[in-house]
């Protein structure tokens, strides 16, 4: 039988102890045996200007997993053309990974404009769908509400952004808490976000 994995797609611009706090209830709390912390090169729905190099926020992943076993980082979108879109991205994951059942991991924002994504029919008809709550304005398509692919996981609301930590790095803000340890001491030897 096929491992069942989730895939947590992010910039990870920094990953922060939100992230952490999802992927790993997501990797106790549901059936799903491994989350791969995706590091996304480009975001078609971010700006590109303010990410630091790939390599940096995927050695982040590296350093904030330590410790959780069940969390893997994966750069697997690094090699493929940008801007990244999911729907390429999870078809040659599962062509490369052909043993694994692969699922998407995402906020319900997100699930809210899910069907304005590329192909979003036919990710959703190929792939299992784990929502975690976010607080965020609009609604949720009917189709999506009861939807059999679709499942909620009654994670913890967590409402801490990197946007949020970036800017409060540049204005001196003590933000130790926000941040694994290993992240933090990384961010500030670079002088990442000044």
């Amino acid at each position: 039988m096929n491992r069942k994995v989730g895939l947590f797609f992010g910039t990870f611009n920094p990953i922060h102890t939100g992230h952490l706090i999802i992927a790993n209830h997501m990797a106790e709390y549901s059936d799903l045996e491994e989350i791969w912390l995706v590091v996304t090169p480009h975001n078609p729905h971010k700006k590109k200007s303010s990410l630091l190099d790939n390599h940096h926020r995927l050695e982040m992943v590296y350093r904030a997993c330590e410790g959780y076993g069940k969390l893997k980082p994966s750069n697997i979108e690094f090699d493929l053309p940008q801007p990244n879109y999911t729907v390429n991205t999870l078809a040659h994951i599962q062509e490369k990974f052909p043993t694994n059942d692969f699922c998407l991991i995402m906020g319900e924002d997100n699930l809210k404009s899910f069907h304005k994504w590329k192909n979003s029919e036919v990710i959703i008809e190929n792939h299992e769908i784990y929502v975690y709550p976010r607080i965020a304005p609009g609604k949720v398509a009917d189709e999506f509400k009861t939807h059999a692919k679709i499942t909620r996981v009654a994670a913890p609301i967590i409402e801490i952004s990197s946007t949020f930590i970036r800017k409060s790095i540049k204005e001196s803000k003590n933000i130790g808490p926000l941040l694994d340890e290993k992240v933090w001491k990384y961010i500030d030897e670079m002088n990442f976000y000044k």
